[in-house]
């Protein structure tokens, strides 16, 4: 039997999630954790035991917030999402960065607020006891051989380079041409399914957007979200701000909409003082799982 607490708030959890499954007329589930790859099979499992519902919704609507993970794995979940929705939205009321980044590339539509937060796209490699920030780890290798080129390498500079796991470097190398690839390719076929013509370049407002434009922007975005010099740490905040004006992203603001945002922080608030009263490291909540 559940505590009495943990009753009551599961029934309040789920009242909070039929509302805005009503609001989007969609399922809507929420994941907390790293994006692991012992995640793939209980996510597996989690969405297709929600698609067994009577209920059948095409759109599916991820509370995200994550620290970030492995690119690998979120190119499996994008498979597992789009195997059984047609369109997919995501939510990032906090933050969710890195591969939680890229995750969100994959998506229809983002919904944030202002003091959401996504980061910048450095792939995280498993280096057997740490995840390893895998942009960082090339740019500072590549320093070193630049360093070494122009003759100003220091002895414990050289030891350092020397010392490098060339395996793992190329590790590091796949995983950032993984997650550019993933980022083309999802921004092209998803996001920018319906920008049909211009409307902020001066130049080109109304006329209608190529195919190559779309993949030249992509390219773009990938690029910039993926530049340590501009971004300069694995952790840095990129808020709505940054991604429309800078990086030049739809993204879906709710600050000011006077009906979704209480929806939204009424059901996060309370799912994450759950979690943060329980420990849990892995969260995973829908209509039919908590």
């Amino acid at each position: 039997m559940k505590p009495i607490f943990d009753s009551t708030l599961h029934d309040i959890l789920n009242e909070r999630l039929d509302k805005l499954e009503k609001h989007f007329n969609a399922d809507v589930i929420f994941y907390y954790g790293p994006i692991a790859d012992s995640l793939e099979k209980p996510f597996r499992d989690f969405i297709e035991d929600l698609k067994s519902d009577a209920l059948k919704n095409e759109t599916l609507c991820i509370f995200l917030n994550t620290p970030g993970g492995s690119a690998e794995t979120v190119e499996k979940l994008v498979k597992i999402t789009r195997h059984h929705y047609k369109e997919v939205y995501f939510i990032v009321p906090d933050s969710a960065y890195s591969a939680g980044t890229i995750f969100c590339m994959s998506g229809d539509k983002i919904f944030m607020d202002y003091s959401s937060s996504l980061g910048p796209i450095d792939p995280q490699v498993y280096n057997g006891s740490n995840w390893v920030p895998a942009l960082g780890y090339l740019d500072k290798v590549e320093e070193l051989i630049d360093k070494s080129l122009k003759g100003s390498l220091s002895q414990a500079e050289l030891v350092m380079l020397t010392q490098q796991d060339l395996a793992m470097l190329r590790r590091h190398e796949q995983a950032r041409d993984l997650t550019i690839a993933l980022l083309k390719e999802w921004l092209v076929k998803y996001k920018f399914k319906n920008w049909d013509r211009h409307r902020t370049n001066p130049t080109k407002i109304g006329q209608p957007v190529t195919q190559q434009e779309k993949e030249d922007r992509a390219t773009e975005i990938a690029r910039d979200l993926g530049n340590n010099k501009i971004w300069h740490s694995h952790g840095r905040s990129i808020g709505i701000f940054a991604l429309t004006n800078i990086l030049k992203l739809e993204i879906e603001d709710y600050s000011n909409d006077a009906v979704l945002k209480p929806l939204i922080r009424q059901y996060n608030d309370l799912i994450c003082q759950y979690i943060l009263r329980s420990g849990s490291e892995v969260f995973l909540h829908s209509r039919k799982f908590i």
